[in-house]
């Protein structure tokens, strides 16, 4: 662990231009072993007619996000059950995204795993992070609210003896878990649709919950979170418009499931929705299209997700990239202030 760990800022910030460093250098190698392979991205039929200009861009650079994070985590974090939690819930969504975005590019379609096979992937990582959360870190099966107010979800739980020890499986809170979890990775993967959208959003996402983590008095998750925040600043510098590469559900899953998994972690869950109130919109707009257009027939949006309804409306892609950054900071300021009502 590199760092006098009198200093903790000092690391956090180190882990962060460590992870910005390695994906910034590794990004152009991966490109051009993309690009041999033939592995590009296979664009929507049905999105808007500018992006099949995008048709056959390299894809799957979550894989060097991951790459940069673990080196960085490696680097800079001590072997903590938090953190080995929390970097293999992002390794798992990632590989689950990675097997994704293979189905979709040697299938040639732009809809890899079935939403029955990826869910089932999604279900039996959550269960695993949640019982690991509670049993090995010491996590609280409880969800707290700003103002000192807590629903304690572990009241109908099952002790299960195992060897010397005894497993707690809190079914109430594994259920919170898994909504917040999955619906999150699925969030983050719905907010991939433009250049540097879900890259800089999860940034700042990840800005915001290093901050918390460091206020919650672990460093070694703030590590964690700024690892992946910078990891996502080196993939930007390729992903900026027009991109160079997309990250693929390998990215997005992966980025989705750190952010969850760093709230729950620190018991942040309510916090962490307003943080990542931008990924809640995108889903939201989604689920709003859906219902409304099997209901009524009608849409409520030109598109979904919701970026796709403003390019639509006529905002150049790099003006509804740059709004949603804002935005994305906004969310995430207001949930930082949030955090300091926590009792």
């Amino acid at each position: 662990m590199l760092g006098n760990p009198a200093y903790p800022t000092y690391q956090v910030f180190l882990a962060l231009g460590i992870a910005a460093v390695v994906a910034l250098l590794l990004m152009p190698l991966w490109i051009k072993l993309m690009k041999h392979e033939h592995f590009g991205q296979e664009v929507r039929a049905d999105g808007p007619q500018r992006h099949l200009v995008k048709q056959g861009t390299p894809t799957m650079g979550g894989a060097v996000i991951l790459i940069a994070l673990v080196v960085s985590c490696l680097v800079m974090a001590k072997p903590t059950p938090q953190i080995f939690l929390a970097v293999g819930v992002t390794l798992c969504c990632g590989l689950l995204g990675l097997v994704d975005d293979l189905t979709s590019v040697t299938h040639g379609r732009s809809l890899g795993l079935t939403p029955a096979a990826k869910m089932a992937g999604l279900t039996v990582i959550c269960v695993a992070f949640c019982l690991c959360a509670v049993n090995l870190c010491g996590v609280e099966p409880e969800v707290r609210f700003p103002g000192g107010f807590t629903i304690d979800l572990g009241v109908l739980s099952t002790s299960i003896p195992v060897g010397d020890g005894v497993v707690t499986i809190p079914w109430l809170y594994l259920v919170f878990v898994f909504l917040l979890l999955a619906g999150m990775s699925n969030a983050v993967n719905l907010t991939d649709g433009l250049d540097g959208l879900a890259g800089g959003t999860s940034m700042m996402s990840m800005l915001v919950m290093a901050a918390i983590s460091f206020l919650s008095h672990d460093a070694n998750l703030a590590i964690f979170c700024a690892a992946c925040a910078g990891a996502c600043i080196g993939f930007l510098w390729h992903n900026c418009y027009p991109a160079s590469i997309f990250m693929g559900d390998t990215g997005s899953l992966a980025l989705g499931a750190a952010f969850a998994g760093v709230a729950i972690l620190t018991n942040t869950e309510v916090i962490s929705l307003v943080v990542g109130g931008l990924f809640i919109m995108e889903a939201l707009s989604v689920m709003i299209q859906v219902v409304s257009f099997k209901c009524t027939g009608k849409r409520v949006f030109r598109m979904a997700p919701i970026h796709h309804h403003f390019e639509q409306s006529g905002w150049a892609e790099t003006k509804v990239v740059i709004r949603f950054w804002i935005l994305a900071a906004a969310f995430g300021a207001v949930g930082l202030a949030l955090f300091f009502q926590m009792g």
